[in-house]
């Protein structure tokens, strides 16, 4: 008489006998490998009973374990390739670190570090004094602060001196930045009343004058990070708002969203205002990010007058927004290349990303065409194309660099075939993360800094 299929199963011993139930049980202990075993097996019990499948050998079990152990031990944050033309991509994790803050960062994490303590004294320390002269250095500040972002770092201006009162903001400059994150919620959760001036084209000096009144608490100017008004506009520029604001005795702060250290003109690129012009054009106070334009790790600035910074150093939202230890050895590693701008094109990866020739870029793309087309296989065309790359994270919007990367374009139409390619490139062991434009997918290669980065990962 025949065993009944559902008895042919092997049992969890043989499962666990065979070489790929060892090394299941080797590299992710036992008890890991008896359960996936017993998950596997009970999964197959149905369709066995059904007749609708052969039993598997013990070994092809094993192996089905051992892959799914793998699938589960995975990291969920994994490093990728971008190749979507968006050198500061959000989604991606903006900035690149240069690798001397790698290796600042690696440093600390090892080991004991005087964080909130002072050598010098045996004393207790302060852990934003690690990057605080640096930043008044290369700003021109009295003095700064550092959070863990910039939306908390408007958050903390916004509570520290204006929580209950009112704040001036032209209507134009009320952002919605990336996830529905919006200014006038920040302003709420702050505590604090927005008071809208002018319209959303124009504002005038005029408008801020009219709003000022005995609950205003400060002016702001907040950078229109990720678009433009054109046409028939008209704002207000930053050294007129601090005008107004200090012959109304109030404080003026200036929001610039990514916010640079150097004049990006000196190297090729649209100028955008640093955060010394800012305060050399009245500012009070200027908040500005670390993991954009200024290339570090996530981080929030505050920079400005010595005694407002102070006001909010005491504030008990600034605990709740400090940085660890981590992140303030990469920010002083980062904030350290500034000293040195002849090389810091070459040290800084989102620098050098953006003043990446295209030609260069170009002559990469060729160089990988081939493989590419090789591994895509025979239902695919690879071609070498001009592409218009983006800085992203809300840094000049408008501002596209030249550039040049890979379409792959399926031999039959249809954007299923692209979809499916961009999948089969997500799914690779280090993802290539592209985008899909008139059909093809296409790998913008600015961000690239090695061929065989992409060959790997192809491999």
């Amino acid at each position: 008489m025949d065993t009944p299929p559902a008895r042919r199963i092997p049992s969890v011993h043989e499962v666990l006998r065979s070489p790929a139930g060892a090394l299941a049980a080797a590299r992710f202990g036992h008890r890991a490998a008896v359960a996936g075993i017993r998950r596997a097996l009970a999964a197959l019990r149905p369709a066995l009973r059904a007749g609708e499948a052969p039993a598997p050998s013990a070994g092809e079990v094993a192996a089905g374990v051992l892959a799914a152990l793998e699938r589960e031990e995975a990291p969920s944050l994994r490093p990728v390739l971008n190749l979507t033309g968006v050198v500061l991509h959000t989604n991606l994790g903006r900035a690149l670190l240069p690798e001397a803050a790698v290796e600042a960062a690696m440093r600390v994490m090892r080991a004991p570090a005087a964080l909130e303590f002072d050598l010098a004294t045996g004393g207790r320390g302060e852990r934003d004094d690690h990057v605080r002269g640096l930043i008044r250095e290369l700003t021109g500040a009295e003095d700064a602060l550092v959070v863990n972002n910039n939306a908390a770092a408007v958050l903390l201006a916004l509570a520290g001196l204006a929580a209950g009162r009112e704040v001036v903001v032209s209507r134009g400059e009320l952002i919605e930045i990336g996830g529905a994150f919006r200014m006038p919620a920040i302003m709420q959760a702050a505590g604090t009343r927005l008071v809208e001036v002018g319209t959303t084209n124009r504002t005038h000096p005029a408008d801020y004058r009219g709003a000022i009144g005995p609950a205003t608490a400060l002016l702001m100017k907040v950078h229109t990070s990720n678009y433009v008004i054109r046409g028939f506009t008209a704002a207000v520029p930053p050294r007129e708002v601090a005008a107004i604001a200090r012959a109304a005795g109030l404080p003026f702060l200036d929001d610039l969203g990514s916010g640079t250290l150097a004049d990006l003109a000196a190297f090729g690129l649209r100028h955008e205002r640093t955060v010394r012009e800012a305060l050399a054009e009245g500012a009070d106070l200027v908040t500005f990010s670390g993991d954009k334009l200024l290339g570090g790790p996530q981080a929030g600035f505050v920079a400005g007058r010595r005694a407002l910074v102070a006001r909010l150093a005491r504030h008990p939202l600034k605990r709740a927004m400090r940085l660890d230890k981590i992140r303030l050895a990469a920010l002083e590693a980062t904030l350290r290349l500034y000293r040195d701008p002849d090389r810091l094109a070459e040290r800084l990866p989102t620098l050098r990303h953006l003043t990446r020739p295209a030609a260069e870029i170009r002559a990469r793309a060729e160089r990988l065409a081939p493989p590419l087309a090789a591994w895509a296989g025979g239902g695919w065309r690879v071609e070498v194309v001009a592409c218009e790359s983006m800085i992203g994270s809300g840094a000049l919007p408008l501002e596209t660099l030249p550039s040049a990367g890979l379409a792959l374009r399926p031999a039959a139409e249809g954007g299923a075939a692209a979809e499916a390619m961009a999948a089969r490139l997500r799914a690779l062991p280090v993802p290539v993360i592209g985008r899909i434009a008139e059909g093809a997918v296409r790998l913008d290669l600015r961000c690239l800094d090695e061929d065989a980065a992409l060959l790997a990962a192809l491999s």
